[in-house]
C-alpha cells in the first residue's frame, strides 16, 4: 500500500479537493435554483475534470515516490482511471 509522504504535495491535493467540494456545493445550489440543465452539465464536467486531475496528481506522487512497481501503478490506472 502506498501513501503520499510529501507534506507539500499532500497539502496541495487536499486544497484541490476542497476547491472541488466548493464546486459540488455550487452545483447543488444550481440544481436547487432550477438553473438551466446545460449550465449544470457544464459545471458537472468541470468538477469531473478537476477530480480526474486530482487523481492523476496523486498517481504522479506515487510514481515519484517509487514505492510501487510500474505494474502496480498501471493496474491502478486501469482499474480506476
Amino acid at each position: 500500500m502506498s501513501r503520499i509522504v510529501n507534506a507539500e504535495k499532500k497539502k496541495n491535493l487536499c486544497a484541490r479537493l476542497a476547491r472541488i467540494e466548493g464546486q459540488l456545493r455550487g452545483l447543488q445550489k444550481l440544481i436547487e435554483a432550477d438553473a438551466d440543465c446545460e449550465k449544470i452539465a457544464q459545471q458537472m464536467a468541470a468538477a469531473r475534470k478537476a477530480l480526474d486531475k486530482s487523481f492523476f496528481s496523486m498517481v504522479g506522487c506515487m510514481i515519484e515516490q517509487g514505492d510501487q512497481s510500474p505494474e502496480h501503478v498501471a493496474e491502478m490506472l486501469t482499474k480506476f482511471a
